[in-house]
């Protein structure tokens, strides 16, 4: 059976691969961990030296996945860019070291030719995994292109922090969950998957369940006392949370009313501290 690289695709949606430089982005480091859970791959991305861009007309992006595969993220068309000062630094930017005019913020436009493909499209990196940034015409083989992950009914809806956020990020791939979790009001659960401890929450109003999970995948905590705490002392821990839908709630529900099925899922299931991560 032949090995299809991942040059191949590009020559497939009409890039010629010696025109495209490949990043891989780590997890493992540090600087680009903080923009990554900020949202910032983007950002983080365009911030190179003067050269680097010499020869290529886009970049394709990708994040580590295990051992030394990635898994694509998205292809930009690259078109110039500015010095990277301190009046060009992104809002929110969580690296305060950067943009100290030493290198280029360079201009990234976003394409779709290789759409279908993010997230889901994972390469063999190779063993030069420290070669972070290589020409397009470098071999990669791809070793997988999962599947999306199809709204089957709220019942089913159970989610990594890593699906979630993908659903999140996408809603154009994404639309029937955002048009599904948009429109409940809901009581739901967390599970930090590491020791078993339960967290129940609840949405209702603009947004709805939608809205609230957002602001997980945005916060990492949600705003919760016991979860800050937690991620405090490990930083990473998010990525082992577990998303799912205890019960649905009316569209006239008042707050009371859900609050008090709020706090009857958290008698049920014992969230309280200290067996749990509910604080009240």
């Amino acid at each position: 059976m032949a090995i299809l690289n991942f040059s191949d695709v590009l020559k497939n949606v009409g890039l010629d691969p010696k025109r495209v430089k490949l990043i891989r982005h780590s997890l493992g480091d540090k600087a680009f961990k903080k923009c990554y859970d900020k949202n910032m791959v983007e950002e983080y991305t365009r911030v190179q030296s003067e050269t680097f861009s010499n020869g290529y007309d886009y970049w394709c992006v990708f994040i580590s996945d295990k051992s030394t595969t990635a898994k694509f993220f998205a292809c930009y068309k690259v078109s110039g860019g500015v010095i990277d000062t301190q009046d060009t630094k992104p809002k929110g930017f969580p690296l305060e070291d950067w943009f100290q005019g030493q290198r280029m913020f360079y201009n990234l436009e976003r394409i779709d030719l290789l759409k279908e493909y993010e997230g889901r499209l994972l390469i063999e990196w190779g063993k030069s995994a420290l070669a972070w940034a290589q020409k397009g015409t470098n071999e990669k083989p791809i070793v997988a292109i999962r599947d999306k992950k199809i709204f089957s009914g709220y019942e089913n809806a159970i989610l990594t922090y890593e699906e979630l956020r993908e659903i999140v990020q996408d809603p154009t791939a994404y639309e029937s969950w955002h048009t599904a979790l948009s429109t409940v009001n809901a009581v739901y659960l967390i599970v930090d998957q590491e020791n078993g401890r339960k967290y129940v929450g609840s949405a209702y109003g603009k947004g709805g369940l939608l809205g609230r999970w957002t602001h997980y995948v945005k916060s990492l905590h949600g705003d919760n006392k016991l979860m800050k705490e937690l991620l405090c002392d490990y930083p990473d821990r998010y990525t082992h949370f577990q998303f799912s839908i205890l019960q649905l709630l009316p569209k006239a529900v008042t707050p009371d009313e859900v609050i008090q099925t709020e706090t009857l899922w958290k008698k049920k299931l014992l969230t309280y501290e200290p067996l749990g991560m509910n604080a009240n």
